[in-house]
């Protein structure tokens, strides 16, 4: 099977940071403006957690809490699951789908150098099938 390190090559590394002593407001701002569902949080120099688009509807909205007056420590994730770049693509599938969770922080030498989601995992496994299945057809039909 595929590595993680595969799929962060064809997707890219961009890592989206938040400090923890942010406003979950602040934090929705910037997943607004990217377009994205999680930030990397870290506090000073060191990586803590991961906060998600869930963790506000779970933890802000339906607890009547709100945005401006609640830090992003408040509601993250705290020392989350995480991969690195020899972990396999079945790996990252076992830790989402055991821990209920739709991304991983991809670590190296106690740094977050990417951001793996449940969508990423999923458009990997059907490219990756489509190459086997091409591949495959090759073959059979002798053009090889």
């Amino acid at each position: 099977m595929k590595k993680v390190s595969n799929l962060i090559y064809h997707k890219g590394n961009t890592v989206t940071v938040i400090d923890a002593s942010k406003s979950v407001y602040d934090a929705l701002e910037i997943m607004v403006q990217k377009n994205i569902g999680a930030l990397v949080v870290y506090r000073e120099d060191s990586f803590v957690g991961v906060v998600t688009e869930r963790d506000y509807a779970q933890k802000v909205i339906v607890k009547g809490k709100h945005s401006h007056d609640t830090l992003v420590s408040d509601i993250m994730q705290a020392s989350p699951a995480t991969v690195k770049f020899e972990d396999t693509i079945e790996r990252c599938m076992e830790l989402m789908s055991d821990k209920h969770i739709r991304y991983l922080p991809v670590v190296a030498d106690n740094h977050v150098v990417g951001l793996v989601s449940m969508g990423d995992v999923v458009r990997y496994i059907i490219e990756d099938q489509k190459d086997t299945i091409n591949h495959l057809q090759n073959f059979i039909s002798g053009g090889m």
